[in-house]
């Protein structure tokens, strides 16, 4: 019995670090296509480093902090509720241990497990560490790795501003004459990547992930682009 359940182990732990993983390409992606979106809208309207730095220290600012005080309240919401229920859990299993040990039973036995295999398993995992068992059969909970909303937000905060360093500095490094195309071809390159990344992580094909990637950020840009140009000839 402890083959299996170390097996699952390391499939939870790998499939904790792919989402990890997942989330910080999402989030680098949303940092590219905001700041892009924003200082392509801007050198619509105006040639002005200055003015496009602003605005793209701006949007880097605020879309990181938002991202990571959003992810910090997700997270955090989540963490109680698991805390919530291996609470409840810790009670039962205190005040009616044999119900509870017939509901591991029968989580085994739904598994596949004979019901004589599945008692002696429930009863074995419940003298090792019954909490742990029920957490980790019924609730699907691992009581020692409980999502962490600073590590989230961090995670978030950083992803965010690396991808949104991207357009900011190729909108601002260049001389006036190259900056938009550097930016678009830039911006468009790190959506590929971006977008097989994601696709692979998810196993996915990276074919139409790229594609929607490349045509998401490439309308963002397209149109806040004219926007500025129309706000720039009207004096706005």
């Amino acid at each position: 019995m402890t083959e299996p359940t170390h097996d699952e182990a390391h499939s939870g732990a790998l499939g904790s670090r792919l989402n990890w993983l997942r989330a910080a390409v999402l989030g680098a992606n949303d940092g590219i296509v905001s700041t892009a979106g924003l200082v392509v809208g801007v050198a619509g309207a105006t040639d002005s480093r200055s003015a496009l730095l602003t605005a793209g220290l701006a949007g880097l600012l605020a879309g990181s902090m938002s991202m990571a005080a959003g992810e910090y309240v997700s997270v955090s919401t989540q963490r109680d509720s698991e805390r919530a229920a291996l609470s409840l859990e810790k009670r039962e299993l205190r005040e009616q241990p044999q119900a509870e040990l017939e509901e591991l039973t029968q989580l085994l036995a739904e598994r596949g497990l004979t019901r004589e295999l599945a008692r002696e398993a429930a009863e074995q995992l419940t003298a090792r560490d019954a909490l742990k068992a029920h957490a980790r059969v019924e609730l699907g909970i691992d009581p020692d790795e409980l999502t962490n909303p600073w590590h989230a937000a961090w995670a978030s905060f950083l992803a965010f501003t690396v991808g949104a360093l991207l357009p900011l500095l190729a909108i601002v490094l260049p001389p006036p004459s190259w900056r938009l195309a550097v930016t678009v071809l830039s911006v468009l390159g790190a959506l590929v990547l971006t977008g097989w990344s994601s696709a692979r992580l998810g196993a996915a094909k990276p074919g139409r992930a790229v594609l929607r990637n490349v045509a998401g950020g490439a309308l963002a840009m397209g149109v806040t682009y004219v926007a500025g140009v129309l706000l720039g000839a009207a004096g706005a």
